[in-house]
């Protein structure tokens, strides 16, 4: 209470208040000689000098002591410009693994954005996960064919390669915003390559055509509504593509990247790849 203060009540002028601290005046607060006779309850009931239970020296430590789980802890921010942090704290946990050596029961954790940031991504490819096995299961269920479900999920890979490359022309950070990018584009091009196998086994049952008119016909049938699809989604995320420099944008524009480039190479591939692998599919079964 002498040296730190402690508030005793508070005092009102007009509608404010103000708190009211007892301590020392600053003649006797800044002087050692004072800190050390400064007097002190004893045990029996005697006031004694402060230098009687303790060495009053000047050294330099922290203002304060911070503690979280019964243990000591203090804090280092920082701010990360023109980079993304997962790089950034990869570049400090190696600087820090090669010169930092910490004493015996020290230890270095890592936290804030970044570690919010770890989970969020690791919680984003379990659900990624799950629902790619979801989605076939929901394929077979409804093909009832393991090659056939395989086929249309190839349509994956191929939105992969626009979605990886536009992010390598761009930013070259896989965020967040990115991963959620990736996980809608999977879905239109899951439903690019529906559209094209349910169309052309409907040619084949139900219409009886043979397996290359059909394929052919069905390609020619499908690419009208394939394009319009991408089309529509496409001229609609230009604008958040071109803003990622203005406010409130941050999160929209990585996204709309992603999908505008996967949509391309997904729209483009989609009409040569899955009528190529369906038929050399088909054909080999009919030779088996």
């Amino acid at each position: 209470m002498a040296f730190a203060g402690e508030k005793v009540g508070e005092v009102y002028e007009g509608a404010q208040s103000f708190d009211l601290v007892v301590r020392y005046d600053p003649q006797n607060q800044g002087a050692m000689e004072n800190m050390r006779n400064t007097l002190i309850d004893a045990g029996n009931g005697q006031k004694i000098p402060l230098t009687y239970v303790a060495d009053i020296v000047s050294t330099s430590g922290p203002n304060t002591i911070n503690r979280e789980n019964v243990q000591r802890k203090v804090v280092v921010s920082v701010n990360v410009s023109g980079r993304d942090q997962k790089s950034a704290v990869a570049d400090i946990q190696a600087a820090i693994g090669q010169s930092v050596q910490l004493p015996e029961g020290y230890r270095i954790e890592y936290g804030g954005q970044f570690e919010s940031e770890a989970e969020a991504s690791r919680t984003l490819l379990m659900a990624s996960l799950l629902s790619l096995m979801i989605v076939f299961l929901l394929l077979y269920t409804e093909f009832g064919s393991v090659p056939l479900a395989t086929v249309i999920l190839l349509n994956l890979p191929l939105a992969l390669i626009g979605g990886v490359m536009s992010i390598s022309l761009t930013s070259g950070i896989i965020s967040i915003p990115a991963i959620i990018g990736f996980i809608t584009l999977f879905g239109i091009a899951t439903r690019n390559g529906i559209l094209l196998v349910s169309h052309y086994e409907h040619l084949q049952t139900v219409e009886g055509l043979p397996l290359n008119e059909a394929v052919q016909r069905g390609s020619k049938d499908r690419l009208s509504p394939i394009l319009m699809t991408a089309l529509t989604a496409g001229l609609a995320l230009v604008p958040l593509a071109l803003g990622g420099d203005l406010p409130g944008n941050e999160i929209q524009s990585p996204m709309a990247k992603v999908i505008l480039g996967g949509l391309l190479s997904s729209t483009l591939l989609n009409l040569f790849i899955v009528p190529i692998v369906y038929l050399l599919i088909n054909r080999k079964n009919a030779r088996t």
